[in-house]
């Protein structure tokens, strides 16, 4: 997904989602019954011949297909619940690997203002 920073806060903030959610569900579950009506139809033609019906492109389609399996444990892969956990985490490593390079600046300059015998 592209992402755009954020001037006043500093960070990344997700691009707006093309598609509502309610199409998203809609299209998922019209493939899974194209699927269900039909045995031997594969993901790849069922989003084929639904996405256009939906005005949703076929890999996008795909896509969204390939997450709800993973997301229900049909597929392996990271849910989408894990996808934002480990984003979370990510992110507070970066903040404590920051906060952690202040404090060993701040000491440094400390260190040197208590004993004058180290070097600038």
């Amino acid at each position: 997904m592209m992402e755009a920073l954020n001037p006043r806060k500093g960070g990344v903030v997700p691009a707006p989602r093309k598609y509502p959610n309610e199409l998203r569900d809609r299209a998922r579950r019209l493939v899974d019954e194209a699927r269900e009506q039909e045995p031997g139809l594969s993901l790849n033609a069922a989003v084929k011949r639904i996405g256009p019906r939906v005005g949703v492109n076929a890999d996008t389609l795909r896509g969204w297909c390939k997450q709800a399996d993973i997301d229900a444990g049909r597929r392996p892969g990271t849910t989408t619940a894990e996808a934002a956990t480990i984003r979370q985490l990510q992110q507070e490593n970066r903040e404590l690997k920051r906060a952690n390079e202040i404090l060993l600046a701040a000491s440094s300059f400390f260190a040197r203002e208590l004993d004058p015998r180290l070097p600038w």
